[in-house]
């Protein structure tokens, strides 16, 4: 039995280090440390144009393209819409809820969104077409 436990400890920890690394996006230029540890996050900016009143993130039905996922100051979050504006996000269920979801990144100056939480996969600018893949 001690045997047994021994074995299991490291996958346990494999485990929990694979699902707290796909809580970011690694490369994500949004997401900067800076050098006294703190952590400092851009959103994408608003268009000039009026997008209207936003969708609340507690509203039923309102993340009908899927969410979108962002870094926050607080962590990953789940949004409505791309641009995080107040009440669009909620904390992240990633990992404990399967939904449509894209990764909102910003890759060499420019933002995209990506089907996983990762810039090896499929991206697109987010002047394209909308992906979403269910996780």
């Amino acid at each position: 039995m001690k045997a047994v436990r021994h074995l299991l400890a490291p996958v346990t920890l494999a485990l929990a280090a694979t699902t707290a690394s796909a809580q970011f996006v690694k490369g994500n230029e949004a997401v900067k440390v800076m050098p006294d540890g703190t952590k400092k996050v851009e959103t994408p900016p608003l268009p000039s144009a009026s997008l209207g009143a936003p969708c609340p993130a507690a509203k039923s039905g309102c993340a009908g393209g899927g969410w979108k996922m962002l870094e926050s100051q607080a962590g990953l979050v789940e949004c409505t819409e791309v641009f995080a504006r107040p009440g669009t996000c909620r904390e992240s269920t990633y990992g404990t809820e399967k939904r449509s979801r894209t990764w909102i990144v910003k890759v060499k100056g420019e933002w995209m969104q990506c089907e996983r939480p990762d810039l090896s996969g499929k991206c697109i600018s987010l002047t394209g077409f909308p992906i979403s893949a269910v996780q």
